[in-house]
C-alpha cells in the first residue's frame, strides 16, 4: 500500500529513538532544521496542519477498531451458530428415530424400564414464513421440525447486524468521496479537492435539497440530494487546507441524519452520542426533548424500557395495587 512504503525507514528511526516522544521530537527537529515548516506559516496554522493530520489518523484508527470488533463478533456468532446447528441436527436425528419408533409401535425404554410417551415428538411439518422489514420484503419457505432455532438465530443476526456498528467519531460517516459529522441542529461535510484547487475553479450548486461540487471541466466529485432539507441562508462553504468544507443548518433540528447524501452508506442513529456539554445552549423545551431522546436511546441499548414504557408499567403497578381482587397478570398497554 502507498502509506506503507516508508514503514521500513520509520521503523528504523523509531527503534533508535526509543519512544514516541523522542520520535516526534526527531521528526519536528528535522522539519525545523531542513525545511521552512516553522518559518513558512504562522504558529496557529502550523498547529492546525498538525492537528488535521492527527485527527485524520485518529479517525482511521477508530474505524479500524470498529471493523475489528465487528469482525470478531461475526466470527463468534458464526461459531455459535455452527455449534447450535450441530446440536439441532443431533436432536432432529433423535426425534426422527423416536417418531419412527412411535409409528411402528416400538418405544425405547428409559433406564427404570418404563416408557415415556411424552418424549414422542409430533410428525414434522413444512411451513412457509414471510418476513418483511423496512429495507426489503421477501418470502422464504423453511422446512422445520417443531422449530428451527438456527434459522431464527440467523434471522435475528441479520436484523441486529446494523445495531452492532457504532458510527465513527462525530456521529457521522466516511465515504470514498467525503467525510461528515453532525450535531442535532447542524452538519459538516469535508470533501478533499485536487491539490492547488482555488475557489474560482469550482462549480458548486447548493440548494436546500441538492449539492453538486466539481472542478470546472471535470466530472462532479459529489452530486446528489441531501438526506433531509437544509436552510441555505444559514449554511455556508469554504476551502480549508485544500478541502471543500460545507457547514449545513438542518431544517429539522430535532432529527439525526442517517447519511449526508441520499443513497450513500447510512449509520445507525440509535448509536448517536449527543454532546452533553452543548445541552445548556438549548432552550428549556428543546433541551427537555433532547434529554428524553438521549435517555430512551440509552435504555434501548441496555434492553430496558423507555420513559414512556416505564410510565405505563408504573401505572399498571398502581392499578394492580389498588385492585388486588382483579387478575391483571395478562394486562398490557397497546
Amino acid at each position: 500500500m502507498e502509506e506503507e512504503k516508508f514503514d521500513g525507514m520509520f521503523m528504523s528511526i523509531a527503534q533508535q529513538a526509543h519512544g514516541i516522544e523522542p520520535l516526534l521530537e526527531t521528526l519536528f527537529s528535522f522539519l525545523r532544521r531542513k525545511t521552512d515548516f516553522f518559518s513558512g506559516a504562522p504558529p496557529e496554522q502550523i498547529q492546525e496542519i498538525v492537528m488535521k493530520a492527527i485527527d485524520k489518523q485518529a479517525t482511521i484508527h477508530a474505524q479500524k477498531e470498529v471493523e475489528k470488533k465487528v469482525a470478531a463478533e461475526k466470527e463468534k456468532k458464526r461459531k455459535e451458530l455452527l455449534e447450535k446447528k450441530k446440536q439441532d441436527e443431533e436432536a432432529k436425528k433423535k426425534q426422527a428415530i423416536q417418531a419412527k419408533s412411535a409409528e411402528e409401535g416400538v418405544l425405547e425404554a428409559s433406564p427404570d424400564g418404563t416408557f415415556d410417551l411424552t418424549d414422542v415428538p409430533p410428525i414434522p411439518t413444512a411451513t412457509t414464513e414471510t418476513k418483511t422489514d423496512s429495507a426489503f420484503t421477501h418470502t422464504t419457505t423453511i422446512k422445520k421440525e417443531m422449530s428451527t432455532p438456527e434459522s431464527e438465530a440467523a434471522l435475528a443476526e441479520a436484523e441486529a447486524e446494523e445495531d452492532k456498528i457504532p458510527p465513527p467519531p462525530g456521529n457521522g460517516g466516511i465515504t470514498d468521496k467525503y467525510k461528515w459529522t453532525q450535531n442535532l441542529g447542524d452538519l459538516c461535510m469535508t470533501i478533499p479537492l485536487p491539490p492547488g484547487t482555488k475557489t474560482k475553479m469550482l462549480d458548486v450548486i447548493f440548494t436546500n435539497t441538492k449539492l453538486k461540487v466539481a472542478v470546472k471541466g471535470q466530472p462532479p466529485i459529489v452530486d446528489g440530494d441531501f438526506h433531509k432539507r437544509v436552510i441555505v441562508d444559514d449554511s455556508f462553504w469554504t476551502i480549508e487546507d485544500g478541502d471543500f468544507v460545507l457547514n449545513l443548518q438542518k431544517d429539522n433540528k430535532m432529527e439525526w441524519w442517517k447519511c449526508a447524501i441520499a443513497g450513500d452508506p447510512e449509520i445507525n442513529t440509535q448509536k448517536v452520542q449527543p454532546e452533553n456539554s452543548k445541552l445548556g445552549d438549548l432552550d428549556a423545551e428543546t433541551r427537555q426533548t433532547v434529554e428524553k431522546m438521549m435517555y430512551d436511546q440509552r435504555q434501548k441499548a441496555l434492553g430496558l424500557p423507555t420513559a414512556e414504557e416505564q410510565q405505563k408499567q408504573d401505572m399498571l403497578k398502581k392499578f394492580m395495587s389498588a385492585h388486588p381482587e382483579m387478575d391483571s397478570s395478562k394486562a398490557k398497554f397497546s
